[in-house]
């Protein structure tokens, strides 16, 4: 199975007096269509969420708010990314595993993905996961 690697994006913002405003546009700063969009917010603070990759969905995070760290490992490199600011997208491919933690109290952490919900897709067994990628 082909790996792919995850990277950081910097997205121009356009502003004046009046504020900041941020496009996002499928094929531009995101490099793929997407079909979902979803954000986590008020969470707990000690709480780390993801555990798992995916078998097709691509991801694009963005830290709308505050920051958190996202934990990747896509067995032949493990990385540790802070997102903190609405400007820095991080494009997440299907073979990362994937976890956030340490959400400061006023994140909002948008993710834009390529393909709708699917159980079937979510590789949530670590085990497994190496099976998948490992080779």
């Amino acid at each position: 199975m082909q790996t792919f690697t995850s990277k950081l994006v910097k997205i121009e913002s356009l502003g004046d007096e009046r504020g900041q405003l941020t496009v996002l546009e499928e094929n531009k700063y995101i490099p793929f269509e997407f079909k979902r969009v979803f954000y986590i917010y008020g969470t707990i603070s000690g709480v780390r969420r993801g555990f798992h990759a995916h078998y097709k969905t691509r991801q694009a995070l963005i830290c709308v708010s505050g920051s958190c760290k996202v934990h990747l490992d896509n067995i032949r490199r493990t990385e540790e990314i802070l997102l903190e600011s609405p400007n820095t997208i991080l494009i997440l491919e299907p073979n990362d595993w994937h976890e956030m933690y340490d959400f400061s109290p006023d994140c909002v952490l948008l993710v834009i993905a390529s393909h709708m919900y699917d159980s079937a897709d979510y590789i949530r067994d670590y085990s497994r996961f190496q099976e998948v990628y490992g080779s």
